[in-house]
């Protein structure tokens, strides 16, 4: 089975920017949507991106679109989070999920596959 590993968190002042990575171990990420979600103190884990196997489809929460682009890159088994004018409330633990089959879901429990998570702080 693939196991995410993501990178790239870090500690970053509102307005600035980030770029999460996650990459295949063991497996590839071949046929599998990916996507990232998040996890704030004393919340749930919630939907922040996601991108087909094919075409590249993709779909944002409402809280980052505009903000946030999601990536892929097949050949090297990695899918990016670009994160753009960061806000305080984006501060969450992101984790980079994969699901065995093509096509995007928002949903959390479609996802088979999970990475350990990455820290984002935005500070004020």
């Amino acid at each position: 089975q693939v196991q995410p590993v993501e990178s790239g968190g870090g500690l970053v002042q509102a307005g600035g920017s980030l770029r999460l990575s996650c990459a295949a171990s063991g497996r590839t990420f071949s046929n599998c949507a990916l996507g990232w979600f998040r996890q704030a103190p004393g919340k749930e884990r919630e939907f922040v991106a996601a991108i087909s196997w094919i075409g590249g489809r993709t779909r944002y929460a409402a809280s980052v679109t505009g903000r946030f682009t999601i990536s892929r890159d097949n050949a090297q088994n990695t899918v990016y989070l670009q994160m753009n004018s960061l806000k305080p409330e984006d501060t969450a633990v992101y984790y980079c999920a994969a699901k065995r089959t093509a096509a995007w879901s928002t949903t959390l429990d479609e996802y088979d596959f999970w990475g350990q998570g990455t820290q984002v702080t935005v500070s004020s």
